[in-house]
Formats: structure tokens, C-alpha cells, sequence
């Protein structure tokens, strides 16, 4: 039976129903971007106390019997803020909170969830990288947010994905993927199949400068076999939902690629990073946000790996 305390919940379970708008807490809003599948767009900004450091997109899914979240915010206080959200739309038990990768802007939100007693998701790669950075994320979060990051805990999964694994909601069906070292060692993706909905969470950014913390060029690699996927809509781990994704991933697939072959000219030359630095990819500044914020260090992560290629 599908329990919901509200017709906005019951229609957002009821996955064939239309669409309906539904604004989940004032201050933490979701927007229905297909049905049953809700999303807060995070701030296009570097975390800081005015935007609370809720800047990745988290979500929710909803089934006619269970809710999977797919992540869970950048601090403790987000969690919660999302899990009233889903409270607010459905009283439908939370089954699964799935982590897309490691980064803190999308996990460290999850022990909001403790109490549903949820199956805790992740790429099979992703507990010993979370766990190598664990101190240095809550550290920083601090420094950053100060009492806004009160009560923040790491949560470590408790299932992993090496592979693909299928999550049954009640009705409705969620593909999840584990993939190669991309943006990160540890990325998951997830497709609802009953939407056609795939969250790519950042192994596409949208607007906002793409950050690589995996390999340069395996996630080049990877890019080309998204490229072949054929979701309604996709959903990146920053900027808008889109349905002309391919454009977006595009924009991606330039910008790495002209990282990539910059780097590479640069090394043939005999140059240095900090040669690097000074001219690989600078005709991109205007086309991404946080391009001076982050793009120095996709240069020299891109360098270090490139140099031995």
C-alpha cells in the first residue's frame, strides 16, 4: 500500500501521474524535474557560510513503496534539511542513500539519514578514498563553515558497487553504475529507468569549471562512452538538469581536451608546470565559472599524469 501524507506525495509515488510542483522546505526547495524525481540544484559557488555549503545537486526518487536520496549534501545541517524535504513530499520509508564519489559537498550529509536505518551506497572504491581524506574534508568544513558544521560525522557505506547493481523502489527501477577512474576513483552513476533520468552527479559539470581529481584521461575515455548512452534527461553533480546533455557534455569534452593536448605540448617542449600553468587552457576563462578557483589545479593534476603517459 502507498502510504504519503499528501496529495503532492501520493502523485510524486504514483510515478504515471502528471507532474506536479511541490517546494519541500522554503530555505532548502526541490523541484520535480520528472515524476517521483526530485532535485535541489546547489549554489554555482565554492562552499562558504552564506550559501551554507550546500553547492552540489542532491535529489530523490521516489517509488511506490521506498525513496532512494542520490547524495546527501555538504554537512550535516543539509542532510537534514533534505531529509525534511522528502518528509515534506512523501512518508514513504527512505530504503537507500546513494553516494555518487567521495567528494564532501556530496556525502557528508548522510548521517542525517541514520535514523532511517537506509542501505548506504557507493562505488566499491569509495570507502578507503573517503576514509584517506575523511579528517582533512571535516577539517576544512570547519574552518569554512564554522558553526554551520556543527554535529557533521562521516558515514561509510555499508554496500558497494563494483560493477552494476539494480535497486527495486516498488515499481519503478534504479540502474546503478560503477565506472572507471574518471573525475574521481570512485564515481556512480545512477538511471531511473522508469524516467529515463541519469544522474551523472559530476562526471558531467554544467557551467560551472569541471574539477579533476581522478585521471585526466580516463575520464576523456569515459566521456566518449556516456556519449553513447541515450537518457531523457541528465543530471550533473553542478548546474541545471539538462535534456540537451550532449551539448553539455561537449563543453565538457573540449575543455579536457584541450587541457590534455596543452599539457602535452608544453611537456614535448621540455616546459614545466609552472610553464603549464601560465598558458595550457587559458582560452576557456571565459566559459566557466570558478575557472580562476580551480583551473591552476586541473593543469597540474593533468600534468603530473601526463608527463609519465
Amino acid at each position: 500500500m502507498i502510504r504519503s501524507i499528501s496529495r503532492c506525495g501520493l502523485q510524486a509515488a504514483l510515478i504515471l501521474l502528471p507532474t506536479v510542483n511541490c517546494q519541500a522546505v522554503e530555505d532548502y526547495p526541490v523541484e520535480q524535474i520528472a515524476p517521483g524525481v526530485y532535485l535541489h540544484s546547489g549554489a554555482q559557488q565554492d562552499a562558504s557560510p552564506a550559501n551554507r555549503g550546500q553547492i552540489a545537486n542532491t535529489g530523490f526518487i521516489i517509488g511506490e513503496q521506498r525513496v532512494a536520496v542520490i547524495d546527501s549534501g555538504g554537512s550535516l545541517q543539509e542532510g537534514q534539511a533534505l531529509r525534511q524535504a522528502i518528509r515534506r513530499v512523501t512518508d514513504l520509508p527512505i530504503a537507500y542513500v546513494i553516494l555518487s564519489h567521495m567528494h564532501p559537498d556530496h556525502v557528508l550529509g548522510a548521517a542525517a539519514f541514520e535514523q532511517d536505518d537506509a542501505e548506504i551506497i557507493s562505488h566499491d572504491n569509495l570507502p578507503e578514498a573517503l576514509a584517506r581524506r575523511a579528517s582533512y574534508y571535516l577539517g576544512r568544513l570547519a574552518t569554512t563553515l564554522g558553526e554551520q558544521a556543527q554535529g557533521t560525522r562521516v558515514i561509510m557505506p555499508n554496500s558497494t558497487v563494483s560493477d552494476t547493481r539494480e535497486l527495486d523502489l516498488g515499481g519503478r527501477t534504479l540502474r546503478l553504475t560503477a565506472h572507471p577512474t574518471a573525475h574521481t576513483n570512485n564515481d556512480l552513476s545512477v538511471l531511473d529507468m522508469a524516467s529515463g533520468t541519469l544522474w551523472l552527479s559530476d562526471l558531467l559539470f554544467v557551467q560551472r569549471i569541471p574539477i579533476v581529481d581522478g585521471s585526466l584521461l580516463g575520464w576523456l575515455r569515459e566521456m566518449q562512452r556516456l556519449s553513447e548512452l541515450e537518457p531523457q534527461r541528465v543530471v550533473p553533480g553542478h548546474g541545471p538538469s539538462v535534456s540537451d546533455w550532449q551539448s553539455a557534455l561537449g563543453d565538457q569534452d573540449r575543455y579536457l581536451q584541450r587541457l590534455a593536448d596543452g599539457i602535452r605540448d608544453v611537456i614535448a617542449e621540455g616546459g614545466t608546470i609552472k610553464q603549464a600553468l601560465a598558458v595550457v587552457g587559458r582560452e576557456e576563462r571565459d566559459n566557466w565559472l570558478l575557472f580562476d578557483q580551480h583551473h591552476g589545479r586541473n593543469v597540474t593534476t593533468g600534468f603530473v599524469e601526463l608527463e609519465w603517459e
